[in-house]
């Protein structure tokens, strides 16, 4: 179990690395100017600290994995991050438009492994409580 939440650590830093790219990727410059200013800061803000979110939490897994496994206070935090992880699943499905990724071949196959990568996280944060 160990094993898994070191590498549940790199890939959320990883992820939260890929934050970076989003304004760009997403053409934020041009695609949020018809929001208003409170509306694209809080976009830009919130996509900041959820970044920073996953980043914290891959940090504990990779450098708390042991302790998030065998202690009380580690099995509770361990808890709270499958219940955000199964959340985050369950927008995947129903937050989402399946317009956005259906009959596309990139965006289905990233809708299919985040649900799988959603469904990992959540099982495995989950094992670690309940062990």
């Amino acid at each position: 179990m160990e094993l898994h939440f070191k590498v549940i650590g790199a890939i959320l830093i990883v992820l939260a690395l890929v934050h970076i790219i989003f304004p760009r990727y997403f053409n934020w410059v041009e695609e949020l100017k018809p929001l208003s200013l409170i509306n694209r800061q809080m976009m830009t803000t919130h996509t900041f600290f959820i970044a920073l979110t996953v980043f914290l939490m891959g940090l504990l897994c990779l450098t708390s994995a042991n302790e998030l496994i065998v202690t009380d206070l580690g099995k509770k935090i361990s808890l709270g991050f499958a219940v955000f992880w199964m959340i985050r699943l369950y927008f995947q499905f129903f937050g989402y438009s399946a317009e956005l990724w259906e009959g596309k071949r990139f965006e289905t196959i990233v809708h299919v492994l985040f649900s799988c990568l959603w469904s990992y996280l959540s099982v495995a944060f989950l094992t670690a409580y309940f062990n």
